[in-house]
């Protein structure tokens, strides 16, 4: 989500193919895994670094404002790309492709995962930066005293091309990208070093600053004197100053785009402690802990802001079963069930009593709403004349523990088979048998052995399901932990869909993605806070591409999955509970449309205005050079 711009990968894809994986599988070691991901790590660093300080210690501060410079240029040439043009890593992206810097051991894993958003593959800074210090001292090493040092980095930038494609970081074009934006980092310096250090020299900015504590008069004088020269500049620009202005629009510009794309995480508003949620085509429900009263509230997740509703519910705790189906809720408690028109919230549309309620559900049968409920050990259907709905059955007289709905299709899991799902559909009594594994490794087992977890894979049993007409998302507890299955219905196939020795929690499916929390790298014999709290990831379905969307020490569970992004309730080192609503969308703020709006309509002014500046000044110096050779 931190992403803001295109994703340029399946392009680069398109043009590369599994080159990269080839290229990977040719080198494949264990060693070089252990070296180059060091190597990645720890060379960029030094190499940047010390290419600034060496020259320094040597007292070359010619050399080392251009090449302190051109690195500043880099950074700043490459932030358009990877805020608008993202790319992301070739390891998470090919699926014969291993991201091998990211996933070498735990530790170095978390230190990527809090500083990489993966998607900042185009242009490579790991080339462009020493690139650019290599192209700057070829330039101006004008005796030959930095040769050697010339040739190291040169070296480092050899190894450095070998590193990001061997680990599974960097596609090849990366690389021409990478020295494209160094050459032009190069040229900016060229352009721009005399005006900048003019400046940023701290010999310089010592001077003045002794010049304001000791003169302040004549300092203020030097400064009327400078703004009153600039705005006589202003009444008679030149193409100068209007480039300039040009750049702080766009620079502006840029920095409103940027601030809206990546602050689009909002809390549900009226919510004071929620307790949980379910969510469906552009509405959403949460059970809110009010001065310990559980009330349920109505959200239109499409504006957060919007401050949410109560609606006709009985009396119900905090663990009363509640469900969402496009614009209808249904609500139920020990003796009594309710089905509303969240549009109009105090509204009861169907009122029954039924005891024993377990859990609902909510789905339609030919566009007519369908509450599903588990009641007596047995599962219920109702529509809304409250009319009974014929439902599948289990064999062999098994008592249902669970239901998930999707459409007409029904899941099912029963208290003697806790393994298995049971497919059926309403309107049909029979049902089908999927048999979940969510069995792993001996060696991975035994981990949670020696971490004193008990696996007891033999006695599996499924507490959570959620499905399409694609997939299936099983959560199975294994006395251990809970692990996620994923299901593929349209080739049985099956497989885990998260690293079986950390535990999964709630999931959910729609949308094309799959998201779920997770406590991954938990280690319950040697707890820290970055790895004892539950963070949120997902799964795009389409892609198989997997990312973590939170990372931080507090717990982000319960993830729904909207049409436009992600609902989930955030816990706060304090206890607070929030319900954030996070958009996928690039969906810009109403007073940020305005000031784009009237951004462009300046730059077009603005553009017309420096063109012809631009042409009239050369036609100017073009007349002064004919009048030179006339008069010689």
């Amino acid at each position: 989500m931190a992403r803001t711009g295109l994703d340029m990968t399946p392009y680069i894809y398109a043009i590369e193919g599994d080159l990269v994986v080839w290229f990977q599988g040719a080198f494949r070691a264990e060693w070089l895994d252990v070296l180059m991901t060091h190597f990645y790590i720890a060379g960029f660093m030094f190499i940047t670094y010390a290419s600034i300080f060496y020259v320094t210690y040597f007292d070359d501060r010619w050399m080392a404002d251009r090449v302190a410079l051109s690195v500043a240029w880099v950074y700043l040439l490459a932030i358009p790309f990877y805020l608008f043009f993202n790319v992301r890593v070739t390891g998470f992206y090919i699926e014969d492709m291993d991201a091998i810097a990211y996933t070498l051991n735990p530790e170095i894993e978390d230190w990527f995962r809090r500083i990489d958003a993966f998607t900042n593959c185009m242009p490579s800074l790991h080339i462009a930066v020493p690139f650019a210090i290599w192209l700057t001292f070829r330039k101006h090493d004008h005796d030959g005293r930095w040769r050697r040092y010339q040739n190291m980095v040169l070296g480092y930038i050899l190894l450095t091309a070998f590193a990001i494609i061997y680990l599974g970081i960097h596609w090849f074009v990366d690389i021409i990208g990478g020295m494209m934006i160094a050459a032009i980092a190069v040229r900016l310096t060229d352009l721009t070093n005399d005006s900048v250090w003019k400046v940023f020299d701290e010999r310089t900015i010592n001077s003045r600053l002794a010049t304001v504590l000791t003169r302040p008069r004549h300092s203020l004088s030097i400064i009327f004197n400078r703004f009153k020269a600039y705005v006589a500049k202003l009444l008679k620009p030149s193409s100068k100053e209007t480039g300039t202005f040009i750049v702080i629009i766009l620079i502006l510009t840029g920095a409103i785009i940027t601030w809206d794309l990546t602050h689009n995480e909002l809390p549900a508003e009226g919510v004071q402690s929620a307790q949980g949620a379910v969510a469906s085509e552009g509405w959403m429900a949460t059970m809110d802990n009010q001065s310990g009263e559980a009330i349920v509230l109505i959200h239109d997740v499409s504006d957060p802001s919007i401050d949410s509703r109560t609606v006709a519910q009985p009396l119900m705790q905090f663990d009363s079963p509640f469900a969402l189906y496009e614009n209808y809720l249904v609500m139920a408690n020990e003796t009594e069930l309710r089905l509303i028109d969240v549009e109009k919230p105090n509204e009861i549309i169907l009122q029954r009593e039924v005891a024993a309620i377990e859990s609902v559900q909510l789905t339609s049968l030919q566009g007519v709403p369908v509450v599903l409920y588990i009641a007596d050990d047995a599962l219920h259907g109702m529509n809304l004349e409250g009319d009974t709905v014929l439902v599948p059955t289990l064999p062999n007289d098994e008592t249902i523990e669970l239901v998930s709905v999707s459409g007409i299709e029904i899941l099912m899991v029963s208290n003697e088979q806790p393994s298995t799902l049971r497919i059926g559909t309403i309107g049909a009594s029979g049902s089908q048998s999927i048999f979940v594994n969510a069995s792993t490794t001996l060696e991975q087992n035994l981990v949670l052995e020696e971490w004193g977890q008990t696996v007891d894979e033999d006695n599996a049993t499924i507490v959570q399901v959620a499905f399409n007409s694609q997939h299936i998302a099983v959560r199975v507890n294994v006395t251990a932990l809970d692990r996620m299955v994923l299901y593929d219905r349209s080739t049985g196939s099956q497989w885990l869909g998260f690293d079986p020795i950390y535990p999964v929690g709630n999931i959910s499916l729609g949308y094309d993605y799959i998201f779920w929390e997770a406590k991954d790298h938990y280690n319950p014999q040697s707890f820290t806070d970055k790895y004892g709290d539950w963070e949120i990831h997902q799964l795009h379905l389409l892609t198989n591409y997997s990312e973590q969307l939170t990372s931080d020490t507090i717990d982000q569970v319960n993830p729904l999955a909207l049409e436009d992004g992600i609902a989930y309730i955030e816990v706060g080192k304090d206890g607070e509970i929030t319900m954030n609503v996070l958009n996928r969308g690039t969906e810009l703020a109403t007073y940020s449309s305005i000031v784009l709006q009237w951004s462009v309509i300046i730059l077009i002014v603005l553009t017309f205005i420096y063109i012809l500046q631009r042409q009239d000044e050369s036609r100017f110096d073009t007349i002064n050079h004919d009048s030179v050779l006339e008069s010689e």
